[in-house]
């Protein structure tokens, strides 16, 4: 079976350095990676005899131009691959005229036959093995060691000096890329009229296994004179694209709840926004309305765990008189249910996401339990302090799998 391979692609992502050279040692391909290696360009080489795009180093001992022709040679003459190992052969420093940098390598010519047998391409692998030559290990390869052992001994000294390259350079881009994170969620969760409230206090802590940027949210909007709306969220997944969800579904609420101050009303207008964003469909919110001059809490659920209000005494009672499907999940607008309840000042509302209460293969009611035991057993604390002692109790406060975002209120 004929297998259909494009072997341009496949040389030109392999990380090794390779060159093609014609029998009259032309070059007539060069991948990326031999140019990242040699620090030239294919106008530089394209096209060109190898050693006069590649000039040894005058006066470099061993003659290097003739080490190389002449394994060159051995290979058209015997069709067979042929080393050569620990070669010095210095290149031609960028940006510096008649300058060269001191390298080593370790290189392999293999012939290439053409359709009549004869060898019509000699490919060359090298690879720089500067490191492992200067390191001394190259001196503890003695005469016991075939010279096809030395040089894959270089070789893997050289793809290990690579790989710890490249895991700095992942290291520094995983620190650039979490400080962006972390600076887009301070953005993106940023409430100014949080400012006028000590009464309230927020937690945000991303999955342990995200880049500090998620899909849970919370909101707290004033609505002068006596009133304040507090919300929180959940998006499906993490990472960039749920941050970037999180982000339009929590402005879009904001913006809401101030034309029409209903939770029922604002969650219905955010279900048929949800229907027109992508990874918005099954997002689960709650919003509550606490009017300070009534004492009353109106709120509305789509698909989210239930509001607790911690009464003084230590009792705590679940909102979940006004639970409907996540947004967007209805195809027809259906107006959501909405409840009320009174409350009496020095009681504690508690908005959270789901990752503060489950827990893998529980239910969520055993989480619910936890939740509200954490409370009574904290409930003279200040907003703040009872915030902390919450992650601290149930186990989230260096993290959780699932993110989590919470609001606690002293009414």
């Amino acid at each position: 079976m004929t297998v259909d391979i494009d072997f341009t692609a496949f040389f030109d992502t392999t990380p090794s350095p390779y060159l093609v050279l014609d029998t009259d040692l032309v070059i007539r391909y060069v991948n990326p990676a031999y140019l990242r290696t040699t620090g030239r360009t294919r106008r530089d080489l394209i096209g060109k005899h190898y050693f006069d795009a590649l000039p040894p180093r005058p006066g470099t001992p061993d003659d290097p131009q003739q080490n190389v022709k002449a394994s060159l040679s051995r290979a058209v003459d015997s069709g067979k691959p042929d080393v050569l190992v620990l070669q010095r052969y210095d290149i031609p420093a960028p940006g510096r005229p008649a300058g060269f940098e001191e390298r080593w390598w370790s290189k392999i010519h293999t012939p290439l036959p053409g359709p009549d047998g004869t060898v019509k391409w000699i490919v060359q692998r090298a690879e720089d093995v500067t490191s492992f030559f200067h390191s001394g290990r190259a001196g503890q390869l003695g005469e016991e060691f075939t010279t096809r052992e030395k040089g894959l001994a270089a070789e893997l000294y050289a793809r290990t000096d690579e790989l710890h390259r490249l895991n700095r350079e992942l290291l520094q881009a995983h620190a650039r890329e979490r400080q962006v994170a972390v600076t887009l969620q301070e953005a993106m969760l940023s409430v100014p009229d949080l400012n006028r409230h000590d009464n309230i206090a927020v937690r945000y802590l991303p999955a342990t296994t995200s880049l500090n940027v998620c899909g849970d949210w919370y909101d707290v909007v004033d609505l002068p004179p006596d009133r304040y709306a507090a919300a929180v969220g959940d998006v499906v997944g993490h990472g960039l694209h749920a941050a970037a969800v999180m982000g339009m579904l929590r402005s879009a609420l904001s913006a809401v709840i101030r034309a029409l101050p209903s939770p029922a009303q604002a969650l219905e207008v955010l279900g048929l926004y949800a229907r027109s964003v992508d990874g918005a469909m099954a997002a689960t919110a709650v919003k509550v309305l606490i009017d300070t001059r009534s004492r009353l809490i109106i709120y509305s659920n789509a698909g989210h765990p239930p509001p607790v209000l911690l009464h003084q005494d230590g009792t705590c009672e679940l909102l979940d008189k006004a639970t409907d499907p996540p947004l967007g999940a209805r195809e027809h607008h259906v107006p959501r249910p909405q409840a009320g309840l009174t409350y009496t000042p020095g009681d504690t509302l508690v908005l959270y996401t789901d990752g503060l209460v489950e827990r893998r293969d529980e239910d969520i009611d055993a989480g619910l339990a936890r939740l509200t035991a954490a409370l009574r057993a904290d409930r003279t604390l200040l907003p703040d302090q009872l915030a902390d002692g919450l992650l601290a109790r149930l186990d989230v406060a260096e993290g959780a799998p699932d993110d989590i975002a919470l609001i606690v209120i002293r009414l």
